[in-house]
């Protein structure tokens, strides 16, 4: 994720990524690896002053939700300049048109229209290096990355066609949650936006956030007793409250029994006590920064170890290895 606003993340980023990431990393069936991505972050304005905090938020979001450096990788994406290397090795063989097709890159474009810059552009090429220089053969992604993961691997296969099989074919691995909306029902949810619910926003503010959000308006429109397909407060439910509820909730909203108030209510309850323990290891982790700066600091240094191996091996099927010509 990248290290926005202040770092710290929202609801979004947590129920469509984070939660699953630490599901994951707690299964012990992958060697997983987490990463700041602080280079990504460049592509658009920022104060230079301010990015170590943002890095830091974002670092300590990842350990306070629940990912444990003892079950996994997290790092910087900056203290690991492979990254770097590996994406522009990549770029020789992406084609322009591939790019021009990324959504991403168009809806960004239009958001940032005062630095629309080539960064901006080339955006998905560090993003398959990203996840070659570890040879990842799982990405868990929302329904948002796709695209970019597609990419991933089409750069993949020709990189591997051309040079001969170096990366092994990076597969997706869907989070179960589906796309978070923001508070307006607009748009995706983003800090940047004024539409989302920090991690670390106290019981009060969540609960004044939920009563002014969005609601499925069609239905007072069309007479229809209740759509919670369309509703993001009912999206939020079905990633937070259990499942037998939920499908109460549903029917409620479908028969007209539950009312959007009494609804927020519920998920107001639901959701701080999501929140309750997460916020209570982030002041934990607040008051012993070192934990957080530490586990960055190995995780790096693994990171790069990984890292090393993988370019000393591109550069070799690339020939960029100096060698006496042959006689």
């Amino acid at each position: 994720m990248q290290p926005t606003g202040s770092g710290e993340l929202h609801i979004g980023n947590y129920l469509g990524a984070l939660k699953n990431w630490v599901s994951l990393s707690r299964e012990g069936t992958y060697d997983a690896l987490f990463c700041v991505v602080d280079a990504h972050a460049a592509t658009t304005e920022y104060r230079a002053a301010e990015m170590p905090t943002r890095i830091f938020g974002t670092a300590l979001s990842y350990m306070a939700a629940g990912l444990d450096p003892a079950q996994c990788t997290l790092f910087v994406q900056s203290d690991v300049p492979q990254h770097m290397e590996l994406a522009w090795y990549l770029s020789t063989v992406t084609p322009m048109g591939d790019l021009h097709r990324m959504t991403q890159f168009k809806e960004k474009s239009d958001e940032h229209k005062q630095n629309v810059n080539a960064g901006l552009f080339t955006y998905p090429i560090l993003m398959a290096a990203d996840i070659l220089l570890y040879r990842a053969t799982v990405v868990p992604v929302g329904n948002d990355q796709v695209q970019h993961l597609e990419l991933s691997r089409e750069i993949c296969r020709k990189f591997n066609a051309r040079f001969g099989d170096t990366f092994p074919e990076p597969k997706p691995k869907l989070t179960p949650t589906p796309r978070i909306m923001g508070l307006d029902g607009k748009r995706k949810m983003s800090k940047s936006l004024g539409n989302a619910i920090d991690l670390f926003d106290p019981p009060k503010v969540v609960e004044k956030k939920l009563k002014g959000a969005f609601t499925d308006e069609l239905k007072l429109q069309l007479g229809d007793p209740g759509r919670p397909e369309v509703c993001n407060i009912f999206t939020l439910h079905t990633a937070l409250t259990p499942e037998g509820e939920v499908k109460q909730i549903d029917a409620d909203c479908r028969s007209g029994a539950l009312g959007c108030g009494n609804c927020k209510k519920r998920l107001t309850e639901t959701m701080n006590a999501e929140l309750a323990p997460i916020q209570a290891r982030a002041a934990e982790l607040r008051a012993e920064p070192q934990r957080v700066l530490g586990a960055l600091e190995a995780g790096a240094e693994r990171a790069r170890s990984i890292a090393t191996r993988t370019m000393a091996d591109v550069r070799e099927a690339m020939g960029m290895n100096v060698r006496a010509p042959k006689s």
